[in-house]
């Protein structure tokens, strides 16, 4: 990654077990991902465009050049942990993104995370098969 600069703006983003660091600063629009392109990170077109949504959102796909150091969980959480830093980073950017970002539902964090297993069971919820024998 390259060294942070006064024009640099940082947004942090969750979702599941996924944690994605996001910073955006002007540029052409590149999107890089662990050191890798969106396209060859994201094979998936619903992470590609979860990704893109806050982007597309406030119309400067090509005004800002996007690195995100992303870790944990699976493509789906990582794409959103993607969206959502993303559009914090542009919150704070200014621009008035805010209104746009916050009526298209991408300011509000996914809190949904996975169950915990309980004692006895097979899982969070399923038992074992009842035998009468």
């Amino acid at each position: 990654m390259a060294t942070a600069t006064s024009n640099d703006v940082l947004g942090t983003g969750r979702r599941k077990s996924s944690i994605a660091r996001v910073r955006i600063r002007p540029g052409s629009g590149n999107i890089v991902i662990n050191g890798r392109p969106l396209e060859e990170y994201f094979a998936d077109m619903k992470a590609r465009n979860a990704v893109l949504a806050p982007l597309l959102e406030t119309g400067t796909r090509e005004q800002y050049d996007v690195s995100i150091r992303v870790s944990g969980g699976g493509f789906t959480g990582q794409g959103d942990a993607c969206k959502l830093g993303i559009a914090r980073a542009l919150k704070l950017s200014g621009e008035g993104n805010y209104e746009s970002l916050r009526d298209a539902g991408l300011l509000t964090r996914d809190g949904r995370m996975k169950e915990r297993k309980k004692y006895g069971l097979r899982g969070a919820r399923r038992g074992t098969q009842f035998s009468k024998r």
